[in-house]
C-alpha cells in the first residue's frame, strides 16, 4: 500500500484574501485552495510548510489524517472565547497542546495508533468535527477532556512510571460525559477515546444539563437586555461596521460566558482511572465470555437431543464420497462429540464412533481426516 497523507484546513471567521491565496499556493502548487480552505492529498512527499505556522497565520480549524496511524486536529479560537488558563490542565504531552498568539487560542489534538485499521478512500473531512470548536466557544470543555483521555491512553502504553500515574491529576471534569453531542461522538472516534476510560471518566461527571451550542430567542433575549447600555452600542458599532466574523462568537460567549457548563473538580488520578478501566475491560470480557458459554451450552445440549438426525447427516454427506462433504461430515461429528460430553454420554459417542470408522475403513481421505481431527 502506498503513502497517504490528507491535509485539510478550513478558515471560518475570516475568508482568505488573494494574497493569502497566492502565499498558499507557494507552500503546495497540487492543493486545492479556496477563499475558506486548503486541502491536499499526498501519497509521497509532504507538506512544505509547518502547519501550526499555517494554522496560526491563516486557518481556523485543520485536519491530518495518515495510513500510518496518525489523527490530528488543530483548532484556533478567538482569545477572549477560550483562555489558556482554562484549557492548560487538559494538556497532557505532545498530544493535547494549547498555546496562544496575540489574538487566538490554539489547540493541537493528536492521536496515534500505527496497528490500527486503515481504510483506503475513507471519508477524511474536517465536516464532522468543525462543531466541537463552537462548543468550545460557547464554554464546554467536553472536547478538551475527550483529548486528554486520548493522551492518557496512549500514556499508558508508553510509559511504564506508576508514581507518576498517581501523581497525574485528572482535569476538571465536565458536565454531561455521558450525552455527548455528534461533533463530540465524532471526535471522540476521530482521537480513539477509549470507550471503558470514558465510561469510568463519566461516573464523577455532573448532570446538570449543557446548555445547547446553539442558544433559543428565549434564553438569549433576556441576556441582550441585560448588557450595559454602552456595551450595546459598541457590538452595534461593530456589527454595522463590519464584516468581523468573530463577532457573533464572541456575542455568545458574552452573553452566556455566567451560564457555560458545568465542571466538578478532578479528583482521581491518572492511576485511578487507568485502573478503573482495566477492571471495566475485564468485566466486559468476563460477561462476555460467559454469554458465549451458556449459548455454547445450550447449543450442544439441543445438538445431543437430536443426535440421531446429526448421526444421520453424517452418514449422507460420507455416502456422496466428496472431500468437501467428508469435511462437513468430521466438522459435525466433533459438535457431537463435544454435545455426548456435555451431557456426559462420553462413552455412547465413542462406540458408535468406532462403528462408523469400521463402516468406512476403506475410505482413506475420510480416516485421515477423522485422525486429523483426534475423532478415534
Amino acid at each position: 500500500m502506498s503513502e497517504y497523507q490528507y491535509y485539510e484546513f478550513q478558515a471560518l471567521d475570516r475568508p482568505l484574501s488573494g494574497e493569502d491565496q497566492e502565499q498558499l499556493r507557494a507552500v503546495s502548487a497540487r492543493a486545492r485552495i479556496t477563499a475558506t480552505s486548503f486541502t491536499n492529498t499526498y501519497n509521497w512527499g509532504d507538506l512544505s510548510a509547518d502547519p501550526r505556522r499555517m494554522v496560526e497565520r491563516y486557518f481556523d480549524a485543520h485536519l491530518y489524517v495518515t495510513n500510518w496511524g496518525t489523527h490530528r486536529l488543530m483548532l484556533r479560537l478567538p482569545k477572549q472565547t477560550l483562555d489558556l488558563a482554562a484549557a492548560q490542565p487538559y494538556c497532557l504531552g505532545h498530544r493535547v497542546e494549547a498555546w496562544t498568539t496575540r489574538t487566538h487560542l490554539l489547540l493541537d489534538l493528536t492521536s496515534e495508533d500505527e496497528d490500527g485499521d486503515w481504510i483506503e478512500g475513507a471519508d477524511d473531512s474536517l465536516a464532522a468535527l468543525i462543531g466541537v470548536r463552537d462548543e468550545l466557544a460557547a464554554g464546554d470543555l467536553r472536547p478538551l477532556y475527550l483529548a486528554w483521555l486520548c493522551a492518557l491512553s496512549a500514556w499508558e502504553l508508553e510509559d511504564e512510571d506508576e508514581e507518576e500515574y498517581q501523581t497525574c491529576p485528572e482535569p476538571p471534569v465536565p458536565a454531561g460525559l455521558g450525552e455527548l453531542t455528534a461533533p463530540q461522538r465524532a471526535l471522540a472516534d476521530f482521537l480513539r477515546v477509549d470507550t471503558d476510560l470514558l465510561a469510568v471518566a463519566t461516573q464523577a461527571s455532573p448532570t446538570t444539563p449543557k446548555k445547547s451550542a446553539r442558544p433559543t430567542k428565549k434564553e438569549l433575549a433576556p441576556l441582550i437586555a441585560a448588557l450595559p447600555q454602552n456595551e450595546k452600542d459598541a457590538l452595534l458599532l461593530r456589527l454595522a461596521l463590519g464584516p468581523e466574523p468573530a463577532l457573533h462568537t464572541e456575542l455568545l460567549h458574552r452573553l452566556r460566558g455566567t451560564t457555560a457548563p458545568t465542571t466538578a473538580p478532578g479528583r482521581r488520578s491518572a492511576a485511578h482511572l487507568l485502573d478503573a478501566a482495566h477492571t471495566l475491560l475485564t468485566e466486559r470480557r468476563q460477561r462476555a465470555e460467559h454469554e458465549r458459554a451458556q449459548a455454547r451450552a445450550q447449543r450442544l445440549t439441543a445438538l445431543a437431543r437430536e443426535a440421531d438426525s446429526a448421526w444421520q447427516q453424517i452418514e449422507a454427506h460420507i455416502a456422496t464420497k466428496k472431500t468437501n462433504a467428508y469435511d462437513q461430515s468430521v466438522t459435525l461429528l466433533a459438535e457431537l462429540r463435544d454435545a455426548y460430553a456435555h451431557t456426559g454420554r462420553d462413552t455412547d459417542f465413542h462406540q458408535r464412533l468406532t462403528r462408523l470408522r469400521e463402516d468406512y475403513q476403506r475410505r482413506p481421505g475420510l480416516i485421515h481426516r477423522l485422525d486429523r481431527h483426534g475423532l478415534r
